[in-house]
């Protein structure tokens, strides 16, 4: 099984944001034990750098590291991102382009809150 993993559950794994830390580390656990072939979408990254700004450098590198030891980075030809952008059944831009990257990784899922 192919998964994409939204951003939100990556934030809830890595803050071990209460409730919701149990399911995404249960997701993440999946991920890293090769039940499931977790994939993170490429702007995802930035967005977790700035979402936990207040965190220092160091450890913002050893999180997205790790992240990146369980998860692939998906990305998004041009093609693809123009496709996004055109989409006018997502009301949020990102929504669009996470949908885009797990089609070009033939995501069976896409796993969000």
């Amino acid at each position: 099984m192919v998964v994409l993993i939204d951003t939100n559950i990556i934030i809830d794994f890595l803050a071990v944001r209460k409730p919701f830390y149990d399911s995404a580390f249960q997701v993440m656990e999946k991920c890293a034990s090769g039940e499931a072939e977790g994939y993170i979408a490429f702007h995802s990254l930035p967005n977790l750098w700035y979402i936990f700004r207040k965190i220092p450098e160091e450890t913002r590198r050893l999180w997205l590291e790790k992240i990146c030891k369980i998860l692939k980075v998906a990305s998004a030809s041009q093609e693809s991102v123009l496709k996004a952008i055109k989409m006018d059944n997502f009301t949020d831009f990102e929504d669009c382009l996470q949908d885009r990257c797990a089609e070009e990784v033939s995501a069976n899922y896409i796993i969000t809150r």
